[in-house]
């Protein structure tokens, strides 16, 4: 089945602000070391089956290290105590100098608690330090129903919207 799925791609372009990321108790933010890319993939499964993240599972596991291992991308994991929440991808381009939001998500039990907003702001603050000209991300209508209001609310505006064809 072929349905229309409406694609927005956001920037940000002032970092001024400053951020207040209002972590929960247990609750932390780290930069993953690039030693397992077993965990990048655990969450784009789990995270993407709910959205229709389909793009890398059909990767091989060589395809899964080189990716996880480009010396530009930066995986940061949320987790409560030990426990794996969510994450959050983002490459810096150096040639151009900005910073692409390329995956974010909660995992499905961890969800209503407001914790990928948490993960936005995280995300700018982490961007920020680069000092880009901007950071941007895509996202659509199969995402999570409050991404596109969340990006927004953060700052990031629209700078592009499209229609493409989706085949369930």
């Amino acid at each position: 089945m072929v349905s229309r799925v409406k694609r927005f791609f956001l920037e940000i372009k002032d970092f001024s602000k400053t951020v207040d990321l209002n972590l929960p108790e247990n609750f932390k933010i780290i930069l993953d070391d690039k030693n397992n890319f077993h965990l990048n993939k655990f969450f784009y499964k789990q995270i993407g089956v709910d959205h229709y993240w389909r793009d890398r599972l059909l990767w091989s596991d060589s395809e899964w290290v080189k990716y996880v291992t480009n010396k530009n991308l930066e995986t940061h994991v949320l987790k409560k105590g030990e426990e794996l929440v969510g994450y959050y991808e983002q490459e810096y381009h150096t040639v151009s100098n900005e910073v692409e939001l390329i995956n974010l998500g909660v995992l499905r039990e961890f969800r209503g608690l407001k914790l990928g907003s948490i993960l936005v702001n995280h995300a700018i603050a982490s961007a920020s330090r680069k000092n880009p000209e901007r950071m941007w991300v895509h996202t659509c209508s199969l995402d999570h129903k409050h991404a596109l209001q969340n990006y927004k609310s953060k700052g990031f505006e629209t700078f592009k919207e499209e229609e493409i064809d989706f085949v369930a």
